[in-house]
């Protein structure tokens, strides 16, 4: 295949006309999927929104909060494992609907609990189907986009999860300021996101050639890569792989520390600040539309470093480096008094770590036949999960030995980024395709 010839549609086609003949019913999956990480992160945000409200009124210590964020790591980690097989089992639309509907009703369950263990049983069934979704993103984007696209689309994609978290306050102000509800009523009538992104989830989504919504310029665009094998990669198959293991290494190192700032941070700002992320928004929406920038600058920086030319293993370890050495000055947040300083530093680190986190999720398309990308995911999301149970407790016990002081947890999160691209490295020295 040279410079400007690809392959698809049965024999070459000059890449010019390839592009011009390109539709683009691909990028309203990544709309779909869009909406779908929204809701994803709106349902997994609200309780961390809420810790400051519910800690006065229920009485809890850091410890308990760390236990049910724990319960929730655990769930998440375990369900990994779980949702992973499934998806790669019955395919992204069965396996995502499943996992919309159990983490639907994990998130209704906190409306009707009261007690630190109830709150923790809420939180085990949200985490066992939300660890159905970045198996199904993936899944998905292996199949409606080619290696040279794919880490730009899941780039758009992950920037959702700072979308729903940005969207997860003005929720909270819409149920419980403008409607008056109760917390308890806001969990429960905010259940029917998800019931509408389940009907939407199965009724757009299918393989590009089952849509009958692509065209046949589209089509050899989306499978222009190398044909692959498609034979089945069992776990005894997975968990023997190097490559598999360098993905899920970098998500033990690094998950932790979205988790860090997806669960305690509005409490930081409330006792650092004397700041109500879910009443004063500005803060929280400058940091995360932050990391938004990082998630799609992220995927676009590897993407054209490909379409430059370069190969997919300097340009995504390229990229997260780059990302590690955003992250860096969360070194310096704890000395500061200014508020708006350490929102920018904070955000700056989410960029940094979206950026990093959306080249990550390219790897196991990039090494691995789709029909065991979810499994590798899984795998990795267990074990990023086991990062977040390690990452939860010790949060908890330090804060509560420590007065509340972040410096220390927020030193061990700038190191991570690069013991993880240092994993991958040795794992996968060039990123190559498994052989089956």
């Amino acid at each position: 295949m040279n410079a400007t010839q690809v392959e698809g549609g049965g024999g070459d086609t000059p890449r010019s006309q390839l592009v011009a003949r390109t539709g683009r019913f691909r990028w309203m999956i990544v709309a779909v999927l869009f909406f779908a990480t929204t809701v994803n992160y709106i349902d997994r945000t609200m309780l961390g929104l809420l810790k400051p409200q519910l800690q006065l009124e229920l009485g809890w210590s850091e410890n308990d909060y760390g236990n049910i964020v724990l319960a929730f790591q655990f769930a998440y980690a375990f369900g990994f494992l779980l949702m992973g097989w499934l998806v790669d089992r019955f395919g992204p639309k069965i396996g995502y609907g499943i996992a919309i509907t159990i983490w639907t009703i994990g998130h209704v369950m906190h409306g009707f609990a009261s007690s630190v263990a109830s709150f923790m049983a809420a939180r085990i069934v949200l985490g066992v189907g939300e660890a159905g979704h970045f198996p199904s993103v993936v899944r998905a984007s292996s199949e409606w986009f080619p290696q040279k696209e794919r880490a730009y689309a899941i780039g758009w994609v992950n920037s959702a999860t700072t979308i729903g978290v940005i969207l997860t306050a003005p929720t909270l102000w819409v149920f419980m300021t403008w409607l008056g509800l109760g917390w308890r009523e806001t969990f429960i009538y905010t259940g029917v996101f998800g019931a509408v992104l389940l009907l939407l989830w199965l009724k757009l989504y299918s393989n590009p050639r089952e849509s009958g919504k692509v065209s046949d310029g589209e089509l050899a665009w989306i499978e222009h890569d190398p044909p692959e094998q498609v034979d089945k990669i069992g776990w005894s198959r997975v968990v023997r792989l190097r490559e598999a293991w360098a993905f899920a290494v970098a998500k033990f190192l690094t998950d932790p520390v979205w988790f860090l700032m997806l669960f305690w941070l509005p409490s930081y700002f409330s006792t650092t600040y004397d700041v109500d992320l879910k009443v004063v928004l500005l803060p929280m929406i400058l940091m995360y539309l932050l990391s938004d920038v990082g998630s799609i600058a992220g995927g676009w920086l590897s993407s054209r470093l490909i379409h430059a030319g370069w190969t997919a293993n300097a340009a995504r370890k390229v990229t997260m480096i780059v990302a590690g050495c955003c992250v860096l000055p969360l070194l310096f947040v704890t000395q500061l008094e200014n508020m708006w300083l350490a929102v920018g530093l904070i955000g700056l680190a989410l960029a940094g770590h979206q950026a990093f986190s959306t080249n990550l999720l390219s790897l196991p398309p990039d090494m691995f036949p789709k029909r065991a990308v979810g499994s590798v995911i899984g795998l990795g999301g267990f074990a990023g999960g086991v990062g977040g149970m390690i990452m939860a407790k010790s949060t908890g016990l330090v804060l509560d030995a420590t007065d509340g002081n972040y410096t220390l947890i927020f030193a061990a999160c700038t190191v991570v980024y690069f013991l993880a691209v240092g994993a991958i490295h040795l794992l996968s020295p060039r990123l190559t395709r498994v052989a089956v």
